[in-house]
């Protein structure tokens, strides 16, 4: 499908990709479209343009892209047991439980949530590609909890906007080493890769990172942990592992930034999530119970 834009005064001198993402509203996220421009799917003038290309008042810009086209994976179906927490036309929730691996590193891997997807439902979203139908966010492997899950493009496409614009209500539980000292509080560190282990985060001291905002309240204080409520304000990788570590208070059973002996699990859960639903443009908002080992470890 080919959408014909006309640059207005108003858009003059944005970049390509911001003035796409902008006009365009089943457009998922900005780096889906600068994905659409390195494959020539954007033309300027009739000519093919760069991301960074700034756009002027009068241009005509041409983007070939249908968010209804093609919904076939070449992942393998796989019965793995699924808790369909939620579901309609445009949307599902699942309960993740720790340990399931949301989507495979390459094609042809199995024994992932994409796989036991394909399966349940057949026909999801494709915007991300064969290898992740349906995958709008993601879990750590061995965090647990509400996910959610496009059936199509077109709710692909709008729901990415939120999560992109972090417009997305977000609560996670976990529980942490020690006694955290205040009732409530916000961690503000930047996140960059780990300098050593590529597979980890570290907080960044100097400018190389990226900003990240943690919002936390106490729940419960034990003998030697706490039960915290943490509300990330933007969306890093490991972000609420690497900021209650730099807070003083890893989670539980975290390899990666603590000690694994210290719980059965990774100890964090992906609680409630909130947003504005893709078709009927109500706020929506699930959740679901804590595991029983974080109620009483």
């Amino acid at each position: 499908m080919t959408h014909l834009f006309h640059v207005t005064d108003g858009h003059q001198g944005l970049r390509l990709d911001i003035f796409i993402t902008q006009v365009m509203q089943d457009i998922p996220s900005r780096s889906f479209v600068q994905k659409l421009i390195e494959e020539g799917k954007v033309r300027v003038n009739g000519k093919v343009a760069k991301s960074k290309t700034k756009v002027a008042a009068d241009d005509q810009v041409v983007v070939d892209f249908d968010p209804a086209d093609g919904n076939s994976t070449d992942i393998e179906a796989q019965n793995i047991p699924l808790d369909i927490f939620y579901e309609d036309a445009d949307l599902a929730i699942i309960n993740k439980p720790t340990g399931l691996t949301v989507h495979p590193a390459a094609a042809g891997k199995s024994g992932t949530l994409v796989n036991a997807l394909a399966h349940y439902f057949g026909e999801l979203s494709d915007v991300n590609g064969p290898v992740r139908p349906g995958i709008v966010h993601r879990l750590d492997r061995e965090t647990s909890g509400l996910l959610v899950i496009a059936k199509n493009n077109v709710a692909h496409a709008r729901l990415g906007r939120q999560f992109e614009k972090h417009t997305v209500m977000k609560r996670y539980v976990a529980l942490v080493q020690g006694t955290v000292q205040f009732d409530q509080g916000m961690v503000e560190a930047p996140i960059k890769r780990h300098v050593k282990y590529h597979d980890q985060r570290q907080i960044a001291e100097g400018d190389d990172g990226k900003e990240a905002v943690t919002l936390y309240q106490v729940l419960k204080r034990n003998a030697k942990t706490t039960l915290v409520a943490l509300y990330p304000q933007t969306g890093r990788t490991h972000q609420l592992r690497v900021h209650m570590k730099h807070l003083g208070h890893t989670i539980l059973g975290d390899d990666k930034y603590g000690r694994k002996e210290t719980f059965p699990r990774l100890a964090l859960h992906a609680q409630s999530i909130g947003f504005v639903h893709p078709t009927t443009k109500c706020y929506v908002e699930f959740s679901c119970p804590l595991p029983p080992e974080m109620i009483s470890p």
